[in-house]
């Protein structure tokens, strides 16, 4: 992949190292790269001693999303969010459910794409009647460069920002985006190193530090998901201690969406999820003290939709991704006054 510099957007946070190396400080691979040489997410270069971002001016996806969708259902609900997508992904799931986009770089080597500026990204969420930019489908962290350009620009749009993520990104990274970046959906895959190690090629405890450290030191809006693989991550004693850090250390308001898989990629031996598991992991969510838990993937459910974790009151009603109803007043129940976790409610 011969690119010229003058085509490519320079990285943000790294260092230079010794005999022109790089150490890029983005992900919790932390890569050291040599000369000419690419990070584990295929998609950032050392040219000459100086990072350099493959992806920037290569928008592979763009489109009019419900904001559900991410899934966000706290945050601006009934809304629509555009969202965009660069090639590359600092994880190598087996089982991606967009591994045509997040896994190319790694597979041939190519990081296709549009060159899209991002004053047109923005001009396209507002024509579109959006109220949001989500940097979602691949990991936004690897592009982090486009999300740090249209982000602010967004913001003078009156247009809020959120990525949809697997977590893996530095406190160094929280803190560059911070002050334009409203909300998060982050992929807790498991609770298991071995889990992370084998199906990822990644390691836990960065997520749980991710989830950590914005529930707890920033003002962005947190959600997260969980896709159970049958016999892989949907024991009963691992998803009991999932919960129980989810409501400890991200809080009983962080809402976890437990998200059916279906054979996908690599992972394809696998029946999808049983619904007594999505039913059991809910359940085992609600007794560890988290006062939203929801169902993905199974249209029609009752736990599709938001109830006052008071007094049981429904507050928003959903089919799929559609609301059917949101009762919601000025951010608390109408029938007991409780304050409603979320953003623009």
């Amino acid at each position: 992949m011969d690119v010229a510099k003058e085509n490519l957007k320079q990285a943000v946070l790294w260092e230079p190292g010794e005999g022109k190396k790089v150490r890029c400080k983005l992900c919790a691979h932390r890569c050291v790269i040599d000369d000419g040489k690419l990070g584990r997410c295929c998609v950032r270069r050392n040219m000459d001693g100086t990072l350099y971002s493959l992806n920037y001016y290569k928008v592979c996806s763009a489109n009019v999303d419900p904001i559900e969708k991410k899934p966000l259902y706290h945050f601006q609900p009934g809304s629509r969010s555009f969202s965009i997508a660069t090639m590359g992904c600092n994880f190598r799931c087996d089982f991606c459910q967009n591994w045509q986009i997040s896994q190319a770089a790694v597979e041939t080597g190519q990081v296709d794409g549009e060159a899209v500026t991002p004053q047109h990204v923005v001009e396209s969420a507002v024509r579109t009647g959006c109220k949001s930019i989500a940097y979602t489908y691949t990991e936004p962290t690897i592009y982090m460069e486009l999300c740090a350009d249209c982000g602010p620009l967004a913001k003078e749009k009156g247009l809020a920002n959120v990525f949809v993520s697997n977590g893996y990104m530095t406190q160094e990274a929280i803190d560059f985006a911070k002050d334009w970046l409203d909300g998060i959906n982050v992929d807790l895959k498991a609770f298991s190193e071995d889990y992370y190690k084998r199906l990822c090629k990644a390691r836990l405890q960065p997520v749980l530090d991710t989830i950590s450290y914005i529930a707890k030191q920033t003002q962005i809006w947190i959600e997260v998901t969980t896709l159970l693989l049958p016999g892989e991550n949907d024991s009963e004693d691992e998803l009991k201690r999932l919960a129980e850090f989810l409501a400890t250390k991200a809080g009983p308001d962080v809402p976890w969406h437990i998200s059916r898989f279906h054979p996908q990629y690599k992972y394809l031996d696998s029946e999808p999820t049983p619904v007594e598991s999505l039913e059991r992991a809910y359940n085992i969510g609600k007794a560890a003290g988290l006062h939203y838990v929801y169902i993905g993937n199974v249209w029609g459910t009752k736990s599709e939709s938001t109830f006052c974790h008071n007094c049981g009151r429904i507050l928003i009603e959903r089919m799929g991704y559609r609301i059917v109803a949101n009762n919601i007043e000025d951010n608390k129940c109408p029938n007991c006054g409780m304050q409603v976790a979320g953003f623009e409610l």
